[in-house]
């Protein structure tokens, strides 16, 4: 494994308005996360971004309620991962609270048809009986150039709403709602797929308003609060950056979920997950809810995933959570699996890190497509490189499908954009954003690809960027190492991508240890300045390679609640773990 250099975050002076109201280890996180004020962190619905700063927003509000009023068949085209899942979710949850009833949805199978808004997905769509009037693509959609050419030749109208990066060539739909087109000056440009969902829903009900939609025919105009505990699932588990907009969405989403007016589809997910809903925090959506829900979309069909959101009967969703979970038990041995055997590919190298590629591509034909992202992203903890795992496509015809994953200063899906500017034809489809991208190509054109994704990725990335650190917070005070200063860690988020959560770093005495489950190591530490002693736990680390006489441990770790049998306690969790000898 790389090795890790502890680097502190840098000392950002903490501002008078956040040192006159927060306690100083709270403020001085905030300041280093460049949080200038309290209002940044005034988490209210009244401070969400307005709707109309989204380009096309409006149009497309127009068009889908003219489909409404007309009766029209509306088929939503979504995605199969936990974004896409809850984007579904929400547009069909809230077009039949306003009480349209002529609509379905459709997520192209990921092993049948891949990503998107494709030819063939609108050839199965029209093929229905009745065909939609208007299709609307949820977390997708931006790069269906010939998706959407297809659809308007057969007579479906097309809304797309994505938050991926376009391309040279937008598709010629009759609305596009997308933070990130050209010419969009909504100033989140990390919104997630379900958030640009949840703002068409907006402007939709508002456009209705408009029209006097509501008045005299029995339907309420709904709250869209209801929904956002979809929308705070799909941002976090998409590992959006949550800048202040975002924050504000997941915060909302979660405080419903907490206060028991979740729906019953999460509530059943986060039981099944071992996660309290009334304790739930940001990195339990992220760890325990969203993996459950992948799982579908990665080994079968995230329409149960969807189902599941869907569901009002509260034993229906414990019956299909329960079902996801034993998919995502069945994922979870079909990438540690496949995790072994990429080890063994590395190994296979006999490289030391600093000889390392500076990417790395990685295939074996026993793959799993649905897991290739997962692995990706564990190798890539592994060795500080971008990285793409490939697997066989289950179409076949010697094409092979690449889930790509990046670190940090890399925009892996530029990346991959130089590649095919460079290289052209070498890659069939590609698309995705910063830390994440998917591809497609065949497999006689793997080598050359690789040596062509490894040049750009050279001209990009400097040794500072290949050195693996972890991040720290500094040190914690003697007193303000406590229960209190956990819990308050804990409510001060919702942390996340490009917002962390809090990690600190110290010397610790270690006074006992021992490996549970041949994985995880527990450990007992005093607390540095006094006689108070403190529980830790590392998990997927060990001690064997150990040297003997460890008497202290440098830890970098989270302050956290450890919740058991109605008892809570301080617990550490630790990040990463160097023994020292003597």
């Amino acid at each position: 494994m790389t090795a890790r250099r502890i680097l502190r975050r840098d000392a950002v002076p903490v501002p008078p308005a956040l040192a006159t109201t927060l306690p100083p280890l709270l403020a001085r996180v905030y300041a280093s996360r460049r949080v200038a004020s309290g209002e940044e962190l005034d988490y209210s619905l009244a401070r969400l971004l307005p709707y109309s700063r989204l380009k096309g927003i409006e149009g497309a509000a127009a068009l889908l309620a003219d489909v409404m009023a007309a009766d029209g068949r509306i088929l939503v085209v979504g995605d199969y991962d936990v974004d896409g899942a809850t984007s579904t979710a929400l547009i069909m949850g809230v077009l039949r609270a306003l009480g349209h009833a002529n609509l379905d949805y459709l997520v192209p199978n990921r092993f049948e048809f891949g990503y998107g808004l494709s030819p063939e997905i609108v050839a199965a769509a029209a093929a229905q009986e009745p065909a939609p009037d208007l299709i609307i693509t949820v977390d997708n959609g931006i790069s269906s150039v010939a998706g959407v050419a297809a659809a308007r030749q057969a007579g479906i109208r097309v809304i797309v709403t994505d938050h991926h990066l376009p391309g040279a060539q937008l598709p010629a739909a009759d609305a596009i709602v997308n933070p990130n087109q050209p010419g969009c000056d909504f100033p989140s440009k990390s919104l997630a797929g379900v958030g640009v969902a949840f703002y068409l829903m907006a402007a939709l009900r508002a456009a209705l308003a408009d029209r006097g939609g509501f008045e005299g025919t029995g339907v309420a105009r709904p709250n869209l609060a209801h929904w956002l505990d979809l929308v705070a699932l799909g941002t976090v588990a998409d590992v959006v950056a949550l800048d202040a907009n975002n924050r504000l969405l997941v915060s909302q989403g979660l405080a419903r979920i907490r206060g028991g007016r979740g729906c019953p589809g999460i509530t059943a997910l986060c039981r099944v997950g071992k996660r309290e809903p009334a304790e739930l925090v940001a990195k339990d959506l992220g760890f325990a809810v969203g993996p459950r829900l992948n799982a579908a979309g990665r080994l079968t069909d995230m329409a149960l995933g969807i189902e599941c959101l869907l569901a009002t009967d509260v034993g229906r969703a414990l019956e299909m959570a329960r079902e996801l979970d034993a998919l995502n038990q069945e994922r979870r041995a079909v990438e540690a699996d496949m995790q072994s055997q990429a080890l063994t590919i590395l190994r296979g190298m006999k490289l030391e890190d600093s000889q390392l590629p500076p990417a790395l591509c990685l295939y074996d034909p026993s793959w799993h497509e649905g897991v290739v992202g997962i692995l990706a992203s564990r190798i890539k903890e592994r060795v500080q490189r971008p990285v793409i795992a490939f697997a066989p496509a289950a179409r076949g015809n010697g094409e092979i499908k690449g889930s790509a994953r990046s670190i940090p200063g890399l925009h892996i899906r530029d990346a991959l954009d130089a590649v095919a500017a460079r290289h052209p034809g070498l890659v069939d489809r590609f698309g995705g954003h910063a830390m994440a991208a998917g591809l497609s190509l065949d497999i006689a054109r793997l080598e050359a690809f690789t040596a062509a994704f490894q040049t750009v990725v050279a001209g990009q990335v400097d040794d500072g960027m290949l050195e693996a650190v972890v991040h720290s917070d500094g040190p914690v005070g003697s007193e303000e190492f406590c229960l209190a200063t956990a819990t308050a860690l804990r409510d001060a988020g919702p942390w996340g991508q490009g917002f962390p959560e809090p990690v600190f770093d110290g010397d610790f005495e270690l006074l006992e240890r021992r490996v549970l489950g041949d994985r995880h190591l527990k450990m007992t530490v005093r607390i540095p300045g006094t006689e108070r002693v403190a529980d830790a736990i590392a998990f997927n680390h060990t001690d064997e390679e150990w040297p003997g006489g460890v008497r202290r441990v440098v830890l970098v770790y989270r302050l956290d609640v450890n919740h058991y049998r109605g008892r809570r306690s301080l617990q550490l969790m630790v990040d990463h773990v160097e023994p020292m000898a003597g």
